[in-house]
């Protein structure tokens, strides 16, 4: 299995950004996915959530009303809209495939890419 992600780069206080996962080896459309993300000298956090059929998503506090998470499917791709950014978003941002049930649990994770806010 592997996640693949792409869009991060440089970018000025206020800015947007569209991160994108491409997901394979797995059957994407069964897991939920996440984005966390984890800045110098702190803990990974959870950034925003979205469950396999995409009906539920979930956002951070610090992320409400600014990022929407989105997938599609048929893409096996999973997106972050990052609106309005702010200095405090500079992290590396990595996509998770998350899947349970009684059989078990399975987690897959990106290799992270950098986003900075920055003028």
């Amino acid at each position: 299995a592997q996640l693949v992600e792409s869009g991060g780069g440089l970018v000025q206080p206020g800015g947007s950004l569209r991160l994108s996962c491409a997901g394979s080896g797995f059957t994407f459309s069964y897991y939920d996915m996440n984005w966390y993300r984890q800045a110098p000298g702190k803990e990974r956090e959870l950034v925003a959530g979205i469950s396999s059929t995409g009906a539920d998503t979930n956002y951070a506090e610090s992320v409400k009303d600014r990022f929407t998470i989105s997938r599609a499917n048929a893409k096996n791709t999973v997106y972050l809209q990052m609106n309005s950014l702010k200095p405090e978003d500079t992290a590396v941002y990595f996509c998770n495939a998350h899947w349970s049930s009684w059989l078990g649990e399975r987690k897959y994770w990106g290799q992270g890419t950098q986003v900075t806010v920055s003028s």
